[in-house]
């Protein structure tokens, strides 16, 4: 698929207009893959992604996909809403910390340190986004 096709799926996404150099992020979680911003000259995964490397300040950056495993960092379960819910830290792999959702498991047995695994839910303006679940 050449760039313009890859932007072009997103048209009717405002965000995506906004910031049309996260296309290729947002296509890839689409199909359940999470990628990183990663820097070629200091090797270094960033996250949020950034034309420029925050870690070094090289402009010398790409899309990598990423194993998309880590651990809880932190996290913080939200009991006043209907369900409730867990808002996390996760602390990939690749060294970058992502604040994301924890799904599909019991959050009240959740643990700083626990393995987790990235899953991706579409959010309410149909866009696919990762989440956090537990590895068991």
């Amino acid at each position: 698929m050449n760039r313009q096709s890859k932007l072009s799926t997103y048209r009717d996404d405002p965000y995506a207009q906004a910031y049309p150099e996260t296309a290729p992020f947002w296509a890839a979680a689409e199909k359940g893959q999470l990628l990183l911003k990663t820097c070629n000259q200091c090797k270094r995964a960033h996250w949020y992604p950034r034309i420029v490397c925050p870690l070094c300040a090289s402009d010398d950056t790409e899309w990598k996909p990423a194993s998309g495993q880590g651990s809880l960092y932190a996290f913080t379960i939200v009991e006043r809403a209907d369900p409730p819910y867990a808002l996390a830290y996760v602390e990939l792999d690749e060294g970058p910390i992502l604040l994301s959702n924890l799904v599909d498991c019991d959050i009240r047995a959740a643990k700083i340190g626990q393995r987790v695994s990235a899953v991706f839910r579409q959010t309410p303006d149909g866009r696919y986004a990762p989440c956090f679940t537990r590895i068991t």
